[in-house]
Parts: C-alpha cells; structure tokens; sequence
C-alpha cells in the first residue's frame, strides 16, 4: 500500500466534506420537519390519520434508497407536466433530485421512531396536563414531543449516522461528495484500494463525531429533569422545622 496517496487522498477527499455535510443537515432538516407532523398521524388511533402515513412509510422503507433517487432523479424528467412547471427548475439539479430523495427517505425512518416515542409517553403525565387547562397543541408541545424524543434520541441519532453514510449514494448522479470525488481520483490514478480507505476514514472520522455529538446531547437532556428537582431538595432540607 502506498502511504503517500493515502495521505494525498486524505486531503484531497477532505473536498468532499462540505457537499457530504449539506446534504445530510438539509435533509435532515427537511425530514425532521416532515417527520413530527406525520409522526402525531401516525400515533394517531383514527385510522383516516394513520393509514396514509403508515402507506407512505411502509413504501419508502420498504424499497432501496438508491432505487427511490434513480425514480426522482431519470423518472420525473420523463413525466411532461413536471418538466413543463416550475418544479422543473429544481428537479434537473443532480444536488436537489438527492436532497428531496434523502428526506423523504429520512422522513419515513423518523416518523416511525418518533411514533414509537410518542406511544410510550404515559396516559397519566398526558391527563394531568389535560388537567391544568392545557390545549391539545399545548400537550403535544410542551409534553408528549420532548419527552418522545428524549426516550427516542438513541435511534433518532442511529438514523443520522446511517444518513450521513447514504450520502454516499449521490455520486450515482454525478455530485462529488466524498464518495463521487473518491471515483473520480480512482479514473486518475487506478488505485481504488489506497483511495477507498482514505474515504472510509473520512466516514468514520465523521461518524465519530456525530456520536459524540449526540452523547453529549443524551447526557444534557437525561440531566436536565434532575437539575430541576434538585434544588427544590436543597431547599426542603434547608427549612427548619417549627417548633
């Protein structure tokens, strides 16, 4: 193995990073906004709600990624009243053709695990809220969504790894990511084995930073309901007893 074009390569597929990051914070982004809605369909018991949702995540899980960004990005350019509209535009552009088939994808996988959240939160936190006066968006809000997405945060935070890895599908039309860029240095130089690892380790240097990251984030929350409670125990034990 040659160690100076690992090296090379290294920096060279440091390139890529931005594009690879962009496509991943906007599609997530996009499939978080996406998600939390379809999410509360989803839990919902009225089968009108839940039915439609559960169509579309059973489609877009159930079929391979690269499968639904070859149909957005070769399907839709053949259907004439797309091509015709303002969609158009947008749709002819290798970069949003991926952006909308990662977070439909991303949508899909985070509306089931936010629905598993969501139905998990106890009935009795969800009556005494009801119980103070608040609404039912009021509910959602401030009780059933952040404690959902605590109890959830270590699938949620799988799910983006797993988004940042299928960033890699991109280079199939075109964008160079660090996956496109790594083809384009194998056309140039014919040594695949030097210029794959040097992306892995891109991969994984990445990854490892976003499971710290969401570590980090875990501990933060799980501390949050403690450092609240725990001054009001400070405060009872200094209260004297009256005499």
């Amino acid at each position: 193995m040659d160690i100076m074009l690992l090296l090379t390569s290294t920096v060279t597929l440091t390139g890529g990073i931005p594009l690879t990051l962009l496509l991943t914070f906007a599609s997530l982004l996009a499939g978080f906004v996406l998600a939390v809605p379809l999410a509360f369909m989803r839990a919902s018991p009225r089968k009108w709600l839940s039915l439609p949702v559960l169509a579309y995540t059973y489609v877009f899980r159930g079929t391979p990624l690269l499968v639904q960004l070859f149909i957005i990005y070769y399907g839709l350019g053949q259907v004439g009243a797309i091509r015709s509209s303002v969609l158009w535009v947008l749709l002819r552009d290798p970069f949003w053709c991926c952006l909308l088939a990662f977070s439909l994808n991303g949508a899909a996988y985070t509306t089931e695990i936010f629905r598993g959240g969501i139905q998990a939160v106890a009935t009795g936190m969800i009556e005494a809220a009801q119980a103070v006066g608040m609404s039912p968006l009021q509910i959602k809000r401030r009780i059933i969504f952040p404690i959902a997405f605590r109890s959830v945060l270590p699938s949620y935070a799988n799910e983006v790894i797993s988004l940042v890895k299928a960033t890699s599908l991109a280079s199939t039309v075109t964008l160079l990511e660090i996956t496109g860029l790594s083809r384009k240095l194998v056309s140039e130089t014919f040594a695949p084995y030097e210029i794959f690892i040097a992306a892995g380790v891109l991969y994984l240097g990445l990854t490892f930073l976003l499971t710290g990251f969401f570590n980090v984030l875990e501990a933060r929350l799980n501390a949050a309901p403690q450092a609240r409670t725990h001054p009001r125990r400070v405060i009872l034990r200094q209260v004297p007893h009256e005499q």
